[in-house]
């Protein structure tokens, strides 16, 4: 029986020409052959798997070959090219310095550099994984790498050049590996299926070249696992089964719901991928590639950077022509957060979940503002009937009928029922019932005023949604006023800062319904500001007005001690009474 010879070795490349994806960096080393332009040190640097060792050697086995072809190669027919074939050429070294990187390996090669050839021009050393060598071993091989005998050509092979010291650096000549296409991938997997007698379709092929990220090596170690995992038949279904790679198939079925606004369909795309085994934030960072992909394929200038056969292209274009490009960044933002936000998340599932309904969303804005979130479709199976109200509610004319459901809020103690409106473009979507006679608002109350309300001034204040009902606009006297101002310092003792805020500003009617409160302290103005949101609607709705605005002033000329801060009073004494600067300096005092 033949020993089996795995693709990575057996289809090594042993010439110039059979390297793959560095057409540049190796036409450079034939052409310094050539010319007998060589220097005496070399750092091939690169990713794993593009041919750094791979390149060592046959430069080896060139400079030494006794005829080389026309086109700068070795001719595997001279004493030195079958001693370096037969693995027993005395001439070319390797060392690992994974395994041999302290000083005392430093110094028994610095004496193997002091023997001369033997039957040949040179003395190649080739020092694999140099970057692992300790800095004192780096220290011990400068001399010699920068003054070796003539004779002598070291190349070093690293993946990790940041970590070699700049002295080691400036004594070679640095050439940096290209990390290798798909497509160059893909060619030269075809050429292998085609030494061995396997059939391989090419959507198969780029896929294992995509896993195997820029790596030659590892290409070839993936195909030759599908293969025998196909008996020879590599097809695309069998590589992603094989691989346990998520199909293109669920992302495009994906972009299709959510251009569609299907948060059902996305949701049990999305299940059904879990239930398949594959981590939830692989998916997100997959389903962000993909935004990245149909983001480049729209436009023709963009699509070469999509690294896909040219039928994948195709595909990924007519897909792209189908999202907006506003949809697309929203989307790859979004997947983006998600991805951020995936590891502190209690929930992940949720996560995900809410991070897809924010996608079907994403191409359907709110006609009422032409911002916010868009309009859903119901999450309900299709046929169904929406469930009707348990009472009647009177028929309404069409065009009284509102066309998109209202934001999100607070679930109420009771349940309101909803009337139906019929199937649009986005399907059915239940809608609040008009509001009753009474222009009377009914408010969620909140426990307590919360610190964290966004700072809002009285103009935003007046475009809140009330404009949505009837304006109050109930009179009521400065008594009133004050006595509603009590009340709601009364009513939420806990917040602190508020409260004490609020006894601190008296505010006085301006003109109409318009209020000013004249504050002496910066920190009293941002306390009131903070919560002003929530003040001003708990002030409309006591006094049943919502016409009462309230502005909040510094009266910086005025300001006592009894209205500072604590921090703002040690200010003040400071700059008054200059010795206790001397007194807190001399006992290091500090404010707590």
């Amino acid at each position: 029986m033949e020993n089996y010879i795995v693709s990575a070795r057996k289809y090594r490349p042993s010439t110039f020409s059979s390297v793959v994806g560095q057409k540049a960096l190796t036409a450079t080393l034939r052409n310094s052959i050539s010319k007998e332009r060589l220097a005496h040190a070399y750092l091939f640097c690169g990713s794993r798997g593009v041919g750094k060792t791979s390149c060592a050697r046959i430069f080896a086995k060139t400079i030494n070959c006794e005829h080389r072809t026309p086109e700068g190669e070795a001719c595997n027919e001279c004493q030195s090219c079958l001693e370096f074939n037969k693995g027993n050429s005395l001439n070319i070294i390797e060392l690992d310095a994974a395994s041999n990187n302290g000083v005392d390996d430093i110094r028994e090669l610095v004496d193997q550099v002091q023997i001369p050839p033997v039957n040949a021009k040179y003395r190649v050393f080739i020092v694999d994984e140099v970057h692992m060598l300790t800095t004192a071993a780096f220290n011990a091989f400068l001399k010699t790498l920068e003054e070796p005998p003539s004779y002598v050509v070291f190349i070093l092979a690293t993946t990790e050049k940041h970590k070699i010291i700049p002295t080691i650096l400036s004594r070679c000549q640095v050439y940096d590996f290209n990390r290798i296409t798909i497509q160059d991938m893909v060619e030269h997997l075809q050429y292998v299926a085609s030494n061995e007698g396997i059939t391989t379709e090419a959507s198969a092929l780029n896929v294992i070249a995509r896993k195997a990220d820029g790596a030659m090596r590892d290409a070839l170690s993936i195909f030759d696992q599908v293969a025998a995992s196909t008996m020879g038949n590599v097809t695309y279904h069998a590589t992603i089964e094989n691989l346990n790679i998520l199909d293109y198939g669920y992302y495009d079925r994906l972009t299709d719901a959510f251009l569609k606004g299907d948060v059902a369909t996305s949701l049990l795309i999305y299940k059904e991928i879990r239930d398949k085994g594959f981590d939830s934030q692989f998916f997100i960072n997959g389903l962000a590639s993909h935004f990245r992909d149909l983001m480049v394929a729209r436009d023709g200038s963009t699509i070469s950077l999509l690294e896909a056969s040219d039928e994948a292209r195709k595909e990924m274009a007519q897909v792209a022509a189908r999202c907006m490009p506003e949809f697309l960044y929203k989307a790859m933002s979004l997947c983006n957060d998600a991805d951020l936000n995936y590891r502190i998340a209690t929930n992940k599932q949720l996560l995900v979940e809410l991070t897809l309904i924010k996608l079907c969303q994403a191409v359907s804005p709110s006609p009422d503002s032409g911002a916010g979130e868009g309009r859903l479709r119901p999450i309900t199976q299709s046929g169904t009937t929406p469930q009707q109200p348990a009472s009647p509610v009177a028929a309404t004319p069409a065009s009284s009928q509102a066309t998109v459901a209202a934001p999100a809020r607070p679930a109420a103690t009771q349940a309101v029922p909803s009337t139906s409106e019929p199937a649009g473009k986005y399907g059915a979507i239940n809608v609040p019932p008009p509001p009753a006679a009474t222009p009377r608002r009914t408010t969620l109350r909140t426990p307590g005023l919360s610190l964290k309300q966004p700072v809002v001034s009285g103009d935003v204040a007046e475009k809140s949604p009330t404009a949505t009902r009837a304006q109050r606009n109930t009179p009521f006297t400065d008594e009133q006023f004050a006595a509603a101002w009590k009340a709601i310092i009364g009513a939420h003792p806990k917040e602190h800062l508020l409260v004490n805020a609020m006894r601190m500003a008296s505010p006085v009617r301006t003109s109409g319904n318009a209020f000013a409160a004249t504050v002496e302290s910066e920190a009293i103005r941002d306390s009131i500001r903070q919560s002003y949101g929530v003040l001003i609607g708990e002030l409309r709705d006591r006094l049943d007005n919502d016409e009462v605005t309230l502005d909040i002033a510094l009266n910086k000329g005025q300001a006592t001690s009894a209205s500072l801060t604590d921090s703002e009073v040690y200010n003040y004494m400071r700059q008054k009474h200059s010795y206790l600067n001397t007194i807190i300096e001399d006992f290091h005092l500090t404010m707590s």
